[in-house]
């Protein structure tokens, strides 16, 4: 498994894994998946036998803040490190960033907790309508 930077070429193939892991609610096509990807400052997809198997994306300044927006595997190819790998190389090893996110799908809290994020009481919302 290798995990990289985005191509323009993987947008396609992205664009169908979201749409086929829950996340058709968030990119309706392929132009508004660039639109999230060009307006992120990491985005990255994991490549298992020649097929991208996992997407995520941060936004970030590099310094201080960072928000980790989407991580997504292909169901066939969960429980096997994609996803820790995908987060481990977002977030990087900086330790002066706090990394925040969205934990509301089964089982998200439970795996980012394995990867040293915790509840926050302080994180505050203004969800989108």
């Amino acid at each position: 498994m290798l995990v990289r930077s985005i191509a323009i070429a993987d947008f396609d193939a992205v664009h169908r894994l979201l749409m086929c892991n829950g996340w058709a609610h968030r990119v309706g096509n392929v132009e508004e998946l660039g639109r999230l990807i060009s307006a992120s400052q990491r985005t990255l997809v994991a490549v298992a036998d020649g097929q991208i198997v996992g997407f995520a994306r941060a936004i970030t300044d590099g310094i201080s803040n960072g928000y980790l927006s989407m991580v997504v595997v292909a169901e066939s190819h969960r429980r096997r490190g994609i996803g820790q790998a995908l987060v481990e190389r977002l977030v990087g090893s900086e330790p002066n960033i706090t990394w925040v996110l969205r934990a509301g799908r089964e089982g998200a809290a439970g795996f980012f907790a394995k990867l040293g994020f915790i509840a926050s009481m302080t994180a505050m919302e203004r969800p989108r309508s």
